[in-house]
């Protein structure tokens, strides 16, 4: 009777999804077409509304071209909220997906323990009869040889069983980890639409009082961008704060990027923009011990070789930290790289740069790893995009969000092509 229970079990536990799962895909399929397409169109018309900006800001600056730029940037900016609030619902459609699987493995994982729990006993019960005592209880050969194979066929079923509980396990441990950085990503996605918010809403007071301030006369509002220009002293002295920590002078952060753009290809600007602190929305950076903070298998192996090859102590080390969600940290120094990742970069680093071993923690190799793993996500982004600002955009949501970046392109990955923007009028002030 045990073994077909077991096989009975194993048979239902390994036929995969239920059909009201399969309906549910069928459906999520559908739903994220439709959401695909309304980020499609509207990213249609933000493209739009970044062409007149554009347009205005090859004119120079008079008080009509920044009012109509103002216009414009407020007119993208509600559609970048829009576009954001798109991802963050089809986000909590797979989080909702996720936790229905995460279900279905938990009760076919529980309904498999049940069932290795029986074929035990009827092992434990078994091996206590000798083959002398079975034999006696059994005068006909035939069913001597009959009890025989039903022990043989239990500790098949045993070992088919024990095969699927580890399986499921291992699954299960990926989904959970899967519905965390979804948990994870979704809060980022919702910091983002909160400061687009915010964005708008100083635009619009921008504008308001630009207007109140000139009152339509384009002389005033010469005299307030000749007062509000700063000076390249000023530039090269102000403060670069650093997204892992730390701080250095505009004029120093620059010089590590102008390298790293030497090396790479990838302009300063954007170098800066991505290791801005002003970009990163709030991340929980450079807190926590790497034993609480890193992926066990995947990064502190690796975080551990890394720090012995520099002769560092791990335990003198602060890593980004794991978040409530249980998505897990560890990212390291100015660029915040995982330990994962910098091993894919360090070699090329330590050849640009000459520091072998590279160290996540030094500001030059940093920069030189920023510009490498955007020049790598640029390749991707131009078979996508045809203009230089949308592969940056992309390159930027790559680095902040990797395989997830569509979810991120109006908000981290457009906070940076601002941010760089920025950087590249303060780099010319410097340079002119």
């Amino acid at each position: 009777m045990t073994k077909y229970l077991a096989g009975f079990l194993i048979a239902i536990f390994l036929a995969g999804l239920t059909p009201s799962l399969f309906s549910l895909a069928a459906t999520s399929q559908e739903e994220r077409a439709a959401l695909e397409q309304q980020l499609a169109e509207l990213e249609a018309q933000i493209a739009k509304d970044q062409a007149t900006i554009e347009l205005y800001q090859k004119q120079g600056k008079s008080l009509q071209g920044e009012i109509s730029g103002l216009n414009a940037r407020i007119n993208k900016l509600n559609l970048q909220i829009k576009a954001i609030g798109l991802s963050l619902a089809r986000l909590d459609k797979e989080i909702v997906e996720n936790k229905s699987q995460i279900k279905v493995t938990e009760d076919k994982l529980e309904l498999n323990k049940t069932a290795l729990y029986r074929l035990l006993r009827d092992m434990y019960e078994k091996d206590r009869a000798g083959l002398v005592e079975v034999l006696l209880k059994n005068p006909r050969i035939s069913d001597f040889f009959n009890n025989v194979n039903n022990s043989l066929s239990i500790q098949g079923n045993l070992a088919l069983t024990v095969d699927t509980v580890t399986n499921l396990r291992g699954r299960l441990i990926v989904e959970k980890e899967d519905l965390a950085e979804k948990r994870s990503d979704a809060a980022r996605l919702k910091a983002a639409h909160d400061a687009q918010q915010k964005t708008l809403q100083g635009t619009k007071q921008e504008k308001a009082t630009i207007l109140a301030v000139t009152k339509g006369q384009e002389s005033k509002y010469q005299d307030i961008v000749k007062q509000t220009k700063k000076t390249a002293a000023q530039i090269r002295s102000r403060l670069f704060e650093l997204l892992g920590g730390g701080s250095l002078t505009f004029e120093k952060a620059y010089d590590f990027a102008k390298f790293a753009e030497q090396a790479t290809g990838i302009r300063a600007a954007m170098i800066l923009a991505v290791l801005d602190r002003e970009s990163a929305l709030g991340q929980n950076v450079g807190k926590c011990g790497y034993k609480t903070a890193m992926h066990p298998t995947r990064d502190i192996p690796s975080f551990l070789a890394l720090v012995a090859a520099l002769g560092i102590n791990p335990d003198t080390i602060t890593v980004s930290c794991a978040n409530a969600d249980g998505a897990y940290g560890g990212a390291m120094g100015p660029a915040q790289f995982i330990p994962s990742t910098w091993n894919l970069y360090k070699d090329k680093v330590a050849d640009i740069t000459g520091h072998s071993p590279a160290s996540p923690w030094n500001n030059g190799d940093a920069f030189v790893a920023t510009a490498l793993y955007l020049k790598d996500a640029s390749r991707g982004c131009d078979a996508i995009y045809s203009k230089k600002l949308d592969v940056e955009r992309c390159a930027a949501a790559k680095y902040y969000a990797g395989g997830n970046w569509r979810r991120h392109l109006w908000g981290y990955g457009e906070r940076v092509v601002i941010r760089a923007q920025q950087f590249q009028n303060d780099i010319n002030d410097i340079s002119s």
